[in-house]
């Protein structure tokens, strides 16, 4: 293409952009690592989107009204890195630059939530982002229901490339938003045909217009190196009722000699090479060298956001004190002073009352103590509502008809809902919660992994845990599924034994400000094993002495998670009947029990008994605490799952796979 002819035609927009192609050209030649034609591709539609459409302050960049700007395609992290550097983000130096992908860089390989404002989300893994990009929608849109224009009303933009829609997660995300009608999620297409394989044509054919539409948005398309045709497609798509797709038709690493080839995908360093592309440029700068003008006029561009900001400011000042508490507690991710008084009432119920119900019904009763008084809890299902039990009483159905309901009917996505639901967190002023079977989070694990990468108070609601769900079968019955979640950092594994539990397994997962919680819940009934009322929140402790040995000498003790708490304690009556002394702990949350002080777990598990843990899912991570803390290899021993379940009623499949309080009983005196 005639680049001289692009330059003349637009002179100055031309210079502004190449500052961006010229900062990723040399800090992934810095770095010899990176992905420098993305950047390059889309120089020209970020200039014109930050220019004249954004509103942002560079000198706030977590101010609350902000349009978002969400760069799915994460591995071209040089865009967004040379946009926050060149408009004045505080924290993006041009040091932070020249040491892109370098150990203790800001900057790193892929966008991190966290290590720069302005990072609204971790991209990387392709469709993330533009399904978290959703969720940001969806929370724009219940907040200014909530609290009106004046507080709430901004957009989101959102860059995606060809990996990003060919993910099977941007099907499920950009059907939801266009059910949910989002007008304000805009998505800007980078069109251009490159993949690192080769061209998009050898593995797709996909009319992604048509796709879009089909979908419920209103496509466009423009010349993605036209100032002009992106300024007019990004202002017909702002003025669309629905959400937007604009296919934005660029070339990859324009103007070098990998341009339009998959090799301008990855990291162009040739210095060569390099230098010819800045030839083409009319680029006579050294590297990393923005002239003054330009820098200027690039701060200017970050700064016009700041009279928006001021505005705001003084509507948020103007609300009552009261309003203005809610709000600020809201986005800090605090909780209601008042919760705690109603968990503890909760719990008092049911110590009273001694409901014989599943762990899936305890978490919606108490859901019903929980949602009147945390208004911004959005809950919902991936369409088994009925059977995860989210909803709750009066607080309506989120969608166009009703921007101020809080439960979501997802639809059969699961995958989609979850990375919705960290959009949501991400965005701000909204407490996420969303249910399907634990043995789906198959389907919801890559954006689970990252609720703990990025540190996002998700509540991921998991039903049917075992294989006390029955007669599904092993094709729904999650052996491994809790040795999967437990394996991942920065995750609260919570399996309750009863209502009791669950009550505070909900206390334990709100509080958290920077850690995902999983509820794994049961669908068969469990008794009430906390008979007596304590407002000391046991959970909260992650494993404790549920029952101790009271026929003499302590020779064993049982340790067991959710359904299987009932099944330690019939063993323990059947033990101290033969005058074993049998201790039950209850254990349903490892993650929280393992960071305890040493002196509390040496009380809860001192050395000499012999340990039987029991659990319906597979060993795996149990040794930990059966051999590990003072424990025995040889006085150890586990009563579980080691393989697939079955399709029977569940009483048939605890028999059937031994997972009983007879065989408890049996295995610990085999041990002594």
């Amino acid at each position: 293409m005639d680049l001289t002819a692009r330059a003349a035609r637009h002179p100055d927009h031309w210079r502004r952009a190449t500052c961006i192609r010229t900062l990723a050209l040399d800090a992934v030649a810095a770095a010899n690592s990176g992905h420098s034609g993305m950047p390059m591709g889309m120089a020209d539609v970020a200039t014109v989107l930050f220019d004249k459409h954004l509103s942002f302050d560079a000198s706030a960049p977590d101010w609350a009204n902000r349009d978002r700007f969400i760069l799915s395609a994460g591995h071209g992290s040089m865009l967004l890195y040379a946009l926050l550097y060149l408009t004045g983000s505080p924290d993006m130096t041009l040091e932070q630059v020249k040491n892109f992908r370098q150990l203790g860089a800001i900057t790193a390989g892929h966008p991190e939530y966290g290590h720069a404002m302005g990072i609204e989300t971790t991209t990387g893994p392709l469709g993330q982002g533009i399904a978290n990009a959703v969720g940001f929608a969806m929370a724009e849109e219940f907040l200014r229901a909530k609290w009106g224009k004046k507080i709430i009303d901004h957009h989101t933009y959102c860059i995606a490339g060809d990996g990003c829609l060919m993910e099977g997660v941007s099907q499920e995300a950009i059907a939801l938003a266009g059910r949910q009608e989002l007008s304000r999620l805009i998505v800007l297409w980078d069109d251009n045909g490159i993949t690192i394989d080769g061209k998009v044509s050898i593995a797709d054919r996909t009319d992604q217009l048509a796709r879009f539409a089909a979908s419920g948005w209103d496509v466009f398309s423009c010349d993605g190196h036209d100032p002009d045709a992106i300024d007019a497609a990004i202002t017909a798509a702002k003025a669309s009722p629905r959400p937007a797709m604009i296919a934005c038709k660029t070339h990859i690493a324009i103007g070098h000699a990998a341009q339009d080839t998959s090799k301008g995908h990855g990291a162009l360093t040739d210095a060569a090479q390099l230098k010819a592309a800045k030839d083409a440029y009319g680029w006579s700068h050294g590297p990393f060298e923005i002239p003054a003008d330009l820098k200027s006029w690039w701060e200017g561009v970050g700064a016009k956001g700041q009279a928006a900001r001021q505005a705001w400011e003084g509507e948020f000042a103007a609300l009552s004190d009261g309003k203005k508490a809610e709000f600020t507690r809201a986005f800090g991710h605090d909780m209601p002073k008042k919760l705690s008084a109603a968990i503890r009432a909760l719990k008092k119920s049911h110590s009273d009352k001694l409901p014989k119900i599943a762990t899936r019904t305890a978490s919606q009763l108490a859901l019903e103590v929980i949602n009147p008084l945390l208004g911004e809890h959005l809950g919902g299902s991936a369409d088994l509502t009925g059977s995860n039990n989210t909803n709750t009483k009066d607080i309506g159905t989120f969608g166009p008809e009703d921007r101020k309901g809080r439960h979501i009917h997802y639809g059969i996505r699961e995958h989609g809902m979850a990375a919705a639901m960290n959009g949501m967190a991400l965005h701000g002023g909204v407490r996420p919660y969303g249910g399907t079977f634990m043995v789906f989070t198959d389907y919801t694990r890559p954006a689970m992994r990252l609720s703990a990468l990025m540190g996002l108070p998700v509540t991921y609601v998991m039903t049917h845990d075992s294989i006390g769900l029955g007669e599904d079968g092993p094709t729904h019955q999650p052996v491994e599924h809790l040795a999967m979640l437990r394996a991942t950092p920065n995750t609260l594994v919570i399996r309750p034994a009863d209502a009791v539990e669950t009550a505070e397994a909900w206390e334990v997962a709100l509080a958290q400000k920077t850690t995902p919680s999983v509820l794994a819940l049961s669908r068969q009934n469990l008794p009430t094993l906390r008979k007596t009322h304590t407002a000391k929140n046991m959970v909260a402790q992650g494993g404790y002495v549920l029952a101790d040995a009271v026929a003499g000498k302590r020779q064993a003790i049982l340790m067991a998670t959710g359904s299987e708490v009932a099944i330690a304690m019939e063993a323990r009556d059947l033990l101290e009947a033969q005058g074993i002394g049998t201790r039950v702990v209850s254990m349903p949350c490892w993650e929280i029990f393992e960071e305890t002080d040493e002196a509390y777990r040496k009380r809860v598990l001192p050395a000499g008994p012999v340990r039987v843990a029991v659990e319906a899912g597979i060993r795996f991570g149990w040794d930990r605490w059966l051999f590990g803390e003072r424990g025995r290899r040889e006085k150890s021993g586990f009563v579980g799952m080691h393989g697939f379940g079955a399709s029977a009623p569940a009483e048939e499949l605890y028999r059937h796979f031994g997972i009983t309080a007879e065989a408890v009983a049996e295995k610990v005196k085999s041990l002594l």
